[in-house]
């Protein structure tokens, strides 16, 4: 068993995408698709690390790591990122923990800075243990708030029903106001054929009261590697043909993430959003047959008024306490000298057990 550090995904053996398969059942931002676009959209000063354990081929951890400029290393992650965690497989934990604590301290690296972490992470939980084993001191932060809905084998008639009557009154009224006043139409896109109907979704977004849409790249990254096994659920409505309001979703292993909301801002009084966020519940509920929806990031109201329960996430800082001369060597030279000894040290063991 050996502790590896990888700069590239086609380095890591084939046996990382059964960690992967296990990892994406419980949340979508643990799957290979999510992270490989990720680091696509890294900056030019940034450097992956695919921290891991291996024994022989077998891939057993991953913590997908950023190394840039200073003596922090991040996980890789996005501002949408929900939910941050190691990748770890079930069998010989203790033994794959400690040796990913002690490979990780002797890389040249002053802290360690993982978010968002759930605060019952067993993974994560456990990598800190045997962080702190090895030197390291763990400081914790509040990070975000993550409100989710478990299903619980409802229909969308009963959770329409348990509804607060002020949002079930407001859908109501705004579908006959917009049906009566203007039609309206409803396109599902689901799979493959959402990344073509990305146009429609970007020309709401440039129409409505946001700003523009800072990662369009890394969007439409996302929706191609998403959508190549079904992942994809875009929403759009149309009046007249034109798009007034698009919400793009992910169903992944049952559980539906609601990711990007958007309507033309001329069309507010409609409440185009909120007819939209209807269908698609729905749809998620009575047919894709989820076990729960998650609202991601964010402690917005009208959140409340969908979901039922609301989530802490965390910033977690590991720091060195006790960090090696070796280390200390190699902390205080040049950042190009720095990035040379972790390229010339990839593939090569750390820790050795």
């Amino acid at each position: 068993m050996k502790f590896v550090c990888y700069s590239a995904w086609d380095q890591l053996p084939d046996s990382a995408d059964a960690l992967f398969a296990q990892a994406e059942q419980d949340s979508i931002f643990f799957s290979r698709p999510w992270f490989e676009n990720l680091s696509a959209a890294l900056d030019d000063d940034q450097t992956l690390v695919l921290a891991c354990v291996v024994t022989g081929n077998h891939v057993l951890a991953i913590l997908p790591l950023v190394k840039s400029a200073g003596h922090t290393w991040l996980s890789l992650k996005h501002r949408y990122t929900t939910h941050y965690s190691l990748l770890l497989a079930k069998d010989d934990q203790q033994q794959v923990l400690t040796c990913l604590a002690q490979g990780l301290s002797q890389l040249p690296l002053r802290s360690l800075l993982l978010e968002p972490v759930a605060d019952d992470d067993r993974s994560i939980a456990g990598l800190q243990r045997y962080l702190e084993t090895a030197g390291f001191s763990c400081e914790q932060h509040f990070r975000l708030y993550n409100w989710i809905y478990r299903v619980q084998g409802q229909s969308w008639a009963d959770y329409l029903a348990a509804r607060p009557a002020r949002l079930r009154n407001t859908l109501a009224r705004k579908q006959r106001k917009l049906e009566r006043e203007h039609g309206y139409d409803i396109r599902l896109f689901t799979g493959n054929e959402v990344p073509p109907a990305m146009a429609d979704y970007h020309a709401v977004y440039r129409a409505s009261w946001k700003a523009n849409e800072q990662y369009a790249g890394f969007l439409d990254g996302m929706v191609a590697g998403f959508s190549r096994p079904g992942w994809s659920r875009l929403a759009v409505l149309y009046v007249r043909g034109q798009p007034v309001a698009a919400q793009l979703w992910f169903v992944c292993h049952g559980k539906a993430s609601i990711f990007r909301l958007a309507y033309h801002e001329a069309w507010r009084q409609y409440s185009p959003g909120s007819i939209l966020t209807a269908f698609l519940m729905a749809y998620v509920i009575d047919v894709d047959k989820v076990e729960a929806i998650d609202f991601l990031t964010g402690n917005d109201a009208y959140k409340q008024d969908w979901m039922s329960e609301r989530r802490d996430r965390w910033r977690i800082s590991y720091i060195n306490t006790n960090p090696t001369e070796k280390q200390s060597i190699h902390l205080h030279r040049p950042l190009t000298a720095l990035l040379k000894w972790l390229k010339d040290r990839v593939y090569n063991p750390f820790f050795r057990q």
